[in-house]
């Protein structure tokens, strides 16, 4: 048998294989801009009482039991005009209680330009957020062919990523 083997060696086929290898190394640093958001505030208005009569005069005409309010046909730079309410006490000599209250929306405001980078922010009533940006200072970073990274700090709002992705595929 043991003379056999060399022979087995002859005819067997033999074995072909794609090897595939790939390197691929990224390096990415960010430096993050300022930035703000602001809400503009609408406009609301509510009433309410009891042995009060409301109404609203229009055109010389009033009209009884109707509230004034916003007047949503007629808005000047985002901000609706007010319709005035009328009250009366009901019956004169008897208690009465009410409640009006008026806040006035924001006006819409123009357009705003970015100078060196920073945009002026308009002055709104509602939640405004703002962002300083980053600074980046020293911010490098280096990545060789081995794969080894290292990045130099920079300032506040900055940040660096080096991945290094090796991949070997044999078929």
């Amino acid at each position: 048998m043991k003379k056999l083997l060399p022979f087995l060696f002859l005819f067997s086929t033999p074995v072909y294989a794609d090897i595939k290898q790939e390197f691929v190394t990224s390096a990415q640093i960010t430096v993050d801009m300022p930035y703000s958001v602001t809400n503009k505030l609408g406009t609301t208005y509510s009433l309410s009482g009891n042995n009060i009569t409301p109404s609203v005069t229009s055109g010389g005409s009033t009209t009884s039991g109707v509230i004034g309010g916003l007047n949503v046909s007629s808005i000047t730079a985002g901000v609706p005009a007010m319709i005035q309410t009328d009250k009366a006490i009901t019956t004169s000599g008897s208690a009465f209680s009410l409640t009006e209250a008026v806040t006035m929306g924001d006006v819409t405001p123009s357009a705003i330009t970015p100078s060196s980078g920073i945009a002026a922010i308009p002055h709104l009533s509602g939640q405004t957020t703002v962002g300083s940006g980053g600074t980046a200072g020293n911010l490098a970073m280096t990545s060789l062919s081995s794969g080894v990274h290292s990045c130099t700090a920079g300032g506040s709002g900055t940040s660096c990523i080096g991945s290094t992705t090796i991949r070997i595929t044999i078929d």
